[in-house]
């Protein structure tokens, strides 16, 4: 950065040099022959070599002089303006790669609960819109904002060594202008912030539009969708109309700003000189007015920048949303690895609240190694929440998790994760072949490793018919598989990972009949010899559990086995009824 400032330093210099040569220029032509002295002090001792020059030589040759001193000039102007340019750009780049890694690293480190809260679209937007908009508001406008500002002090100095009275009269006009331009933009800011939220909600519609496109078109619901993309697309169109025209008014209102202050400055020049009552040499106002004229430039880029800063504030201040987000789940100082899993899993009085909402209250329970245990209940009775406090996608509000009986959260959240493995009821695929989506959590898995993860999930065979085999890309979400080949991926992932402990929403509960049984075969391997926590769907499928939970409003109303709960008669008995009958 501080060579950058050097350059645009010295190719400012330079082409006020290149200007201040105007003042013995038009004197020389004026003049001609005339051996009257050059009169100015616009490139101080070089006057006294030009007039020597006219003297000794003749005045063309001092004229040429003259013209080869601001050819030369301006050379080294652009040649330090490109260097500062040279200098700047991996400087831009750099800031924009650093706030993309940085968000995404956030959003990766970010708790579940963050994402509840958020539409995907709007993190989508922020991500690539804001970011978008910082790039060419903000990041673009650094230049601006260091070589604009020095340019623009540069030649106010040299037209203060020029004239001190008529820069004087300058001083007074430039605020004037900057004052009217800066109540121009001062909305920009806050019509930043509604266009991107408008953008945003736009594109969680079109996200959401992708995802449900079938169900869209069974109920033939286009037109509705299409009205509400309209509207928004509409509210998008009128914010950015009105933003671009504010925006765009910066630059002629700066510009007609100052040609009338240039003018005013004619004027004023014209008068000091005709008077003889100031500091300024007659020659010295050709140079002045000429700096002057190069000075709107730089004062009109300076007030787009600023426009277009007001502008990305609005979107830096959406990112930063991100940025400063609290991290709720972290390691403790000094947390110690989880290397193994030995005895037991022990919930201890444990509740749990989202937002002051009672999800679990003072639940009770201990998961031996090598048990299943069953969590069963009602939709939102909290069997799912209930799970992701043993990997600490939440933390507890109330009591305790232990795992050998020290707390879960004493263990650092890496190696407690290492020792689960997961398989959900949706199948979580990425855009990869299926052989890197088998290796997402053991990167440096062997072929070997890969295929006999595969073949205990069952899913060798129809990865071997793919044209390209384990190297086939599945496509986004795995919609290139189906149902039941997604699942069996899924569980050759889990089966890799080798896990002591696994806790699996139940996975078969949307598939056919022979998809389900051989994914239920799969899972069947996969349990053998490990802890398992099971949340149940289809209460067939728990029958040999070895503990089953029922959870009613957050709380266990009733446990013990399959026959137990059946012959007990209660709430896990009409869930078997129901089933049945259905």
């Amino acid at each position: 950065m501080a060579f950058y400032i050097a350059c645009s330093l010295l190719a400012t210099f330079f082409s006020a040099a290149s200007l201040g040569m105007l003042s013995p220029f038009m004197q020389l032509i004026i003049n001609g022959d005339s051996k009257l002295p050059i009169d100015s002090k616009a490139v101080g001792g070089l006057i006294k070599t030009i007039q020597h020059l006219r003297d000794t030589k003749s005045p063309l040759y001092a004229l040429g002089t003259v013209c080869v001193i601001i050819v030369l000039s301006n050379l080294l102007s652009n040649t330090f303006r490109y260097l500062s340019y040279y200098i700047s750009t991996p400087v831009r780049n750099e800031i924009l790669a650093s706030f993309r890694t940085r968000l995404y690293d956030k959003i990766l480190k970010l708790p579940m609960s963050f994402f509840t809260e958020q539409k995907k679209g709007d993190l989508m937007n922020r991500m690539i819109g804001d970011i978008g908009e910082i790039q060419s508001s903000i990041v673009m406008a650094l230049e601006g904002l260091i070589k604009d500002p020095l340019t623009i002090l540069s030649y106010l100095i040299y037209m203060v060594y020029l004239s001190p009275m008529l820069s004087m009269a300058l001083l007074v006009l430039l605020p004037v202008t900057a004052l009217i331009i800066g109540r121009l933009s001062k909305k920009l800011k806050k019509q930043s912030g509604a266009y991107s939220i408008a953008s945003a909600d736009n594109l969680s519609h079109v996200e959401e539009t992708l995802g449900g496109i079938k169900v869209i078109k069974a109920f033939s619901a286009e037109d509705r969708m299409m009205k509400k993309f309209i509207e928004g697309n509409n509210k998008i169109f009128t914010i950015l109309n009105s933003m671009t025209r504010r925006r765009d008014l910066a630059s002629p209102l700066t510009e007609v700003m100052g040609v009338a202050v240039l003018c005013c400055i004619l004027f004023i020049g014209g008068y000091l000189v005709f008077n003889q009552s100031g500091d300024l040499q007659k020659a010295d106002l050709f140079p002045f007015i000429a700096i002057f004229g190069v000075l709107i430039n730089p004062a009109k880029n300076l007030s787009n920048t600023i426009s277009n800063i007001q502008r990305g504030l609005g979107a830096i201040a959406r990112v930063e949303e991100i940025l400063d987000a609290p991290i709720k789940i972290e390691n403790k100082p000094n947390a110690i690895e989880l290397k193994g899993f030995n005895s037991t899993i022990e919930f201890k009085n444990v509740t749990f609240k989202y937002q002051d909402t009672v999800i679990l209250n003072n639940i009770n329970l201990t998961i031996e190694k090598g048990k299943t245990v069953a969590l069963v209940g009602s939709s939102g009775a909290g069997k799912s929440t209930l799970a992701d406090l043993v990997p600490r996608f939440h933390d507890v509000s109330e009591g305790s998790i232990l795992i050998d009986g020290i707390d879960i959260k004493d263990y650092t959240i890496e190696s407690l994760r290492k020792q689960m493995s997961f398989v959900t009821q949706e199948a979580v695929l990425f855009n990869d072949s299926i052989a890197n989506n088998i290796a997402l959590g053991n990167i440096n898995a062997s072929m070997e490793e890969i295929t006999h993860a595969a073949t205990i999930a069952n899913a060798h065979h129809f990865i071997m018919n793919k044209d390209e085999g384990y190297a086939t890309n599945i496509g986004d979400r795995g919609n290139k598989l189906s149902g039941g080949e997604r699942q069996r991926v899924t569980i050759a992932r889990a089966v890799l990972q080798n896990p002591p402990i696994l806790i699996l929403d139940e996975a078969t509960s949307s598939l056919d009949t022979e998809s389900e049984r051989l994914v239920q075969d799969a899972i069947i391997h996969l349990m053998e010899n490990r802890t398992s926590l099971v949340i149940a769907h289809r209460l067939s499928t728990i029958k040999n559990a070895d503990e089953i939970i029922v959870l009613q409003k957050g709380e266990i109303i009733e446990r013990g086995t399959h026959e137990t709960l059946v012959a007990f008669n209660g709430f896990y008995n009409r869930l078997v009824e129901m089933q049945e009958i259905s």
